[in-house]
């Protein structure tokens, strides 16, 4: 077992592509945890073992993978890179204490590095950057180095840097702050002489390093202007502080295909990057409901949070990283959240798919525990002597909707099932039944992961399902006041049934339910009628006259009528009611409404001219732009939700994925009326 002290929680972080899972199998390989590299192309790489990341060659959940190296156990944490499954990503910034910011020398900086550094700096985490790739044509070092430093300032520290042949093919790296270069010769790590012409370069890069480390301190800021040289044991003390307190943010590069960094890579995590201790900060909310800091501690009473739930075909795994304390197999802790206690089942650490079981897992560490059927991700587990709960995961909120249903009728329990199981998995997406359109609405980040979802429900559960636009629940109202007679008369042998009711319908802008009232004169309509008057017409105003959607905002009043001492039933007069009701409709200027959203969309001020265009195509009506102070902004617009189903996918080709935008329910409001025909035709259609 490691203290908390010999180990790092990493989480790599980067776009899609730009080589996060081949730089965690290179570092297996250099780290004897696997004795041949895998390949994405090839679908047997560590990290992506689920059949979907095999199948589409991208990683789809955070994957861990433990590494252990010069007495330090180093938990690397692969997020995936596609934006669909931002989840997975927000779940490992709350297990690791640092990041690596993986950022291919091919592409430079893209969208997904960009989000990345956000995510970093809204957490304060500690963060290297590796240019990956460096040794692939097209690649450009240089290129991107700079574009790094031009975005972040000299904050970009280089600690390694590449070697170039005359052919400009990267052959080897120098280690800035040794002074040593090496290569790879058959995936093996040899020292070789630095160049003649890179003695000046280093020279520049080393003076800037030991610059920032005299920042750190002010005995050491008189030592470096006395022209004094640092001990190595110095340099790394400052280095580290200088990235634990964010005022340094070293680079480093490599390629995963020959290892060459890999190596350089580790020592730097270990030397540079902070332990659990010293790591993610978290806040903690007591029983009273005082909120007060969490210290990480290894002799404190036993507490882990849980980041992550795996729930398939072989059971379920809660990931867990332990704060504090160590935890064992028959532990008891409290689950904050629910209240009950639970007695901690088997404990394993996971490398890929792969699970091994250990005894106990110490504080800082990273491991799963199986089999915790009441807990969910998100879930604090801690002693009864002191409950405390830590603040859930940030998921974005769903903005892509889509109805889901099974292929085969009569399956759609175990569609709902499925769906309940991975949404345990992934709590980033949300299943609700629509009681208006009778649809189950399934919502996420985007198509790419509602496409997943259906394709494990077919793997794992055996049942297929099919994703079509959610249908939008439309109303009818009426605009007039009118008045309308219904009679149901109806004479077979013995007695007959006989209601006849005159009813007014009229418009109420303020009320949805429908208002029932009676201004009957006379007994011409016995009182204990009335109720199935009212039933009738509640009845009826589930269906409006023009599509069939219901009717809302209408007061209906009894006010005459006549009835039959024999055949006068509440059956007759509910059905008299209806009739009234339908021969109204038509006179009274029926109409349709449709549901507004309040939409906030947060876009680069480069975007502006395109999505406000877009808005206005979509019916939109822009409420204000409010600057956010670092280059966006935020446009505020109110917009018909049947323009919107395809807005998540829509906004991101438009602004390259930049942008991003939250939808509320606001109100109803007339469609149209160039726009009702269709809506209509439709709906008969159906």
């Amino acid at each position: 077992m490691y203290t908390a002290n010999a180990i790092r929680n990493i989480c790599l972080l980067g776009h899609s592509g730009s080589g996060k899972t081949a730089l965690a199998e290179s570092l297996l390989y250099m780290t004897g945890a696997i004795d041949r590299m895998g390949r994405n192309a090839d679908g047997n790489t560590v990290c992506d073992f689920d059949p979907e990341e095999i199948r589409r060659n991208v990683s789809l959940s955070t994957a861990v993978v433990p590494l252990e190296y010069k007495n330090t156990k180093i938990n690397v944490l692969d997020t995936p890179g596609g934006f669909d499954f931002s989840g997975a990503v927000m779940e490992a910034l709350r297990a690791a204490d640092a990041a690596i910011l993986v950022c291919s020398a091919k592409d430079g900086i893209t969208v997904g590095f960009e989000k990345a550094w956000k995510y970093c700096e809204e957490r304060k985490m500690p963060r290297f950057i590796y240019i990956s790739k460096v040794d692939e044509d097209h690649s450009d070092y240089n290129a991107t180095f700079d574009a790094l430093r031009a975005r972040y300032g000299n904050k970009i520290a280089p600690v390694v840097v590449p070697i170039w042949d005359s052919a400009h093919r990267v052959t080897g790296i120098i280690d800035v702050l040794n002074k040593r270069a090496y290569e790879m010769k058959n995936l093996k790590r040899v020292e070789i002489q630095v160049p003649d012409d890179k003695t000046s370069v280093i020279e520049e890069f080393n003076d800037a390093l030991k610059e920032s480390v005299a920042e750190t301190d002010e005995e050491l800021m008189d030592r470096f202007f006395e022209g004094d040289d640092f001990t190595y044991a110095e340099m790394i003390k400052g280095l580290h502080q200088g990235v634990t307190e964010l005022s340094l943010f070293p680079v480093l590069c490599g390629s995963a295909y020959t290892c060459l960094g890999s190596l350089m890579l580790m020592d730097h995590i270990i030397d540079l990057l902070p332990n659990p201790i010293e790591g993610n900060y978290h806040k903690a909310t007591l029983a009273d409901g005082t909120t007060e800091e969490f210290v990480v501690s290894p002799g404190g009473v036993p507490s882990a949070f849980v980041w992550k739930t795996v729930s398939d075909q072989y059971g379920k795994y809660s990931y867990v990283k332990v704060l504090s304390g160590e935890i064992t197999s028959d532990t008891v802790l409290v689950n904050s959240r629910t209240g009950d206690t639970e007695k901690l089942g088997r404990l394993y650490t996971m490398c890929g798919k792969k699970n091994t079981e250990v005894k106990a897992l110490s504080c800082g560490d990273i491991g799963a525990i199986g089999k915790m059927d009441k807990v969910k991700t998100g879930d604090t587990l801690c002693d009864p002597r002191k409950v405390v709960a830590l603040k859930g995961i940030p998921y974005a909120p769903p903005c892509y909707s889509m109805a889901i249903a099974p292929k085969v009728k009569g399956q759609e329990e175990k569609v709902g099932t499925g769906l309940n199981r991975l949404n345990e998995e992934d709590p980033s997406f949300t299943v609700a039944n629509n009681p208006e359109t009778k649809q189950l609405i399934i919502s996420g980040a985007g198509d790419q992961q509602l496409d997943v979802l259906v394709a494990k429900l077919k793997s794992r559960f055996g049942v297929e399902a099919v994703l079509s636009p959610a249908k939008i629940a439309y109303r009818e109202r009426i605009k007039k006041k009118v008045e309308a007679h219904g009679r149901h008369k109806k004479q077979t042998g013995g007695s007959g049934q006989f209601g006849d009711v005159w009813v007014r319908f009229e418009p109420q802008d303020e009320q949805d339910d429908l208002i029932f009232a009676e201004e009957v004169f006379g007994g011409s309509v016995p009182r204990n009628f009335y109720p199935a008057v009212e039933k009738g017409i509640q009845e009826a105003v589930q269906k409006g006259p023009l599509a069939g959607y219901p009717m809302v905002g209408l007061k209906a009043t009894l006010y005459d009528g006549s009835y039959h001492p024999v055949d006068s039933n509440e059956v007759a007069f509910r059905l008299a009611a209806i009739l009234a009701f339908k021969e109204a409709m038509p006179n009274a200027n029926p109409t349709l409404l449709e549901p507004i959203g309040s939409l906030k969309v947060t876009i680069p001020d480069s975007y502006m001219g395109d999505v406000i265009g877009d808005l206005n195509k979509r019916r939109g009506r822009v409420m204000g732009m409010n600057p956010t102070g670092d280059g966006d902004t935020v446009v505020e617009a109110e917009v018909p939700m049947a323009e919107m189903s395809s807005y998540a996918i829509d906004l991101r080709a438009m602004t390259q994925a930049r942008g991003s935008f939250s939808l509320t329910f606001e109100r109803y409001e007339e469609v149209p009326k160039g726009n009702q025909a269709k809506i209509i035709a439709d709906a008969k259609a159906e």
